[in-house]
């Protein structure tokens, strides 16, 4: 989610905000790679905070990402939604810092900023000209410590939350599919929790919830800071230790949660509610890229998979399904490789004008066991594997993205090398192992589908369809 912030013309900086040089050489060990061009730096300050530095020097900008090792997945029951709301708080005041002052300076100095929460983790950043860069972390070094948590701000961000979650989730059928069908499929998995929370825990929350978890896991020895841009990496690790080195490190303890459950046969559920287009979300349980054995092959025939399914209009499911049988108004498929809990290669869908759930998702059931049965052929494993790679082309011409990169991968527990190394691992899977995964793990027993049936809508629509979970 991206926090909205404030941004007003003419507001000049407070306090020692000004671009500066820092005079003082950083020490310690410093590692270093080189990929493309373009070179990464590391290193690790003494309270634990990383710090990544990539260089880019084609234009004079640099983005500052802060990573912190939390979100959704982290949350027990009862405080869903804790990281979210606190990632809209940091925006509303520090010791230093008024509601929204933050947002009013970045802008002021021409720059962007934003923030996003996720299962796995919580991050801010800024972009701007590079001569900012001392902005960014005089900013986030004080909120890592310094975040005043207003009850009167409270009271009025959670009822913000609240109305977000009403639009994107309660109010729209996709999301709430999405989210019925999150908590279908994990039992045990608090991926089953949807990032903006459950809404009786919102309900529920205090500032005394979020005072806690700030405390708890808003350290920088649970910090990654990403800077990609026209910098010098030395420049940066001073600036770093300047801001940040005085900051003390904090206990952090996580708990793993429990393997999730296997069942003999695969699990189906309807659910109803006011909605103008039938559709269903099918899931199979699918590894993803492991900081134990970070080259198994599977998770990258499955980024292969997905695309030969779902790649576009010269795809299996937009060809067959879509133009040539005609049954299927939308038609999707989504896997991410790199969550820090087990995932999910996913499939959904909406039938066209006239035809049933069932038969839109007979036609999926053909197409997967295609793959299955059939070896992909040569020519459609190099078209998507030229898909692979133009996107990641696109995505390295942006340094936001390669900060985005970095930052997630460290994040969830991996080496940001294997960014470098992701094409390779692509462009080594072969047509037996995209069959082979197929076979694996596009089966039955390993399926979990939810399908929404529309009903006539009715006063209490938007009030009380979200609350499946609550009954549960």
């Amino acid at each position: 989610m991206l926090a909205s912030c404030s941004e007003q013309e003419d507001v000049q900086p407070a306090g020692q905000l000004e671009a500066q040089q820092a005079e003082e050489q950083p020490t310690g060990r410093v590692d270093f790679v080189e990929h493309s061009g373009s070179r990464v730096d590391e290193k690790t300050l003494d309270n634990g905070l990383r710090v990544i530095v990539k260089q880019d020097h084609r234009s004079p900008v640099v983005v500052s990402q802060v990573w912190y090792k939390v979100g959704s997945s982290y949350e027990p029951e009862g405080i869903t939604g804790v990281s979210h709301v606190l990632e809209h708080m940091m925006f509303k005041g520090t010791d230093i810092y008024g509601p929204n002052e933050v947002s009013q300076i970045i802008a002021a100095n021409g720059g962007s900023e934003n923030a996003f929460t996720g299962h796995d983790y919580t991050a801010y950043f800024q972009q701007w000209e590079k001569s900012r860069l001392p902005l960014s972390f005089e900013i986030e070094s004080n909120r890592m410590r310094g975040l005043l948590l207003s009850e009167d701000e409270f009271v009025k961000e959670i009822e913000v939350v609240k109305e977000e979650r009403r639009m994107r989730t309660d109010d729209n059928p996709d999301a709430w599919l999405y989210e019925q069908f999150g908590f279908e499929a994990w039992q045990t998995s608090p991926y089953g929790q949807p990032i903006i929370g459950w809404r009786k825990d919102l309900d529920s929350m205090a500032v005394a919830d979020l005072a806690d978890w700030y405390e708890r896991y808003y350290a920088p020895n649970n910090a990654t800071v990403v800077v990609v841009g026209d910098v010098i990496p030395d420049e940066v690790f001073a600036l770093a230790e300047q801001w940040f080195g005085s900051l003390e490190p904090s206990e952090i303890e996580v708990n793993s949660p429990p393997p999730e459950p296997r069942f003999e046969s695969g699990r189906e559920k309807t659910v109803e509610r006011a909605a103008r287009v039938p559709s269903f979300i099918r899931g199979y349980y699918a590894p993803v890229i492991s900081a134990d054995n970070p080259d198994d092959w599977e998770p990258y025939a499955l980024e292969v998979l997905a695309y030969v399914l779902d790649g576009g209009q010269s795809a299996r499911f937009e060809k067959t399904l879509v133009r040539n049988q005609q049954i299927a108004a939308s038609i999707w498929t989504s896997y991410d490789a790199t969550t820090r809990l087990d995932g999910l290669i996913t499939f959904g869908g909406s039938p066209s004008q006239g035809v049933s759930t069932d038969s839109l998702i007979e036609g999926l059931e053909e197409q997967l066991s295609l793959v299955r049965t059939t070896l992909v052929s040569q020519l459609e494993l190099d078209r998507v594997k030229a898909q692979l790679k133009a996107a990641d082309v696109f995505e390295r011409d942006s340094v936001f993205y390669q900060a985005m990169k970095i930052g997630r991968l460290v994040t969830i527990g991996l080496d940001w090398e294997l960014e470098e190394a992701w094409l390779e691992k692509i462009a080594a899977v072969t047509p037996e192992q995209v069959m082979a995964v197929a076979q694996k793990y596009l089966v039955a027993n390993n399926a979990t589908t939810v399908k929404l049936s529309p009903i006539e809508s009715n006063s209490n629509d938007g009030a009380n369809i979200g609350g499946v979970r609550d009954e549960c």
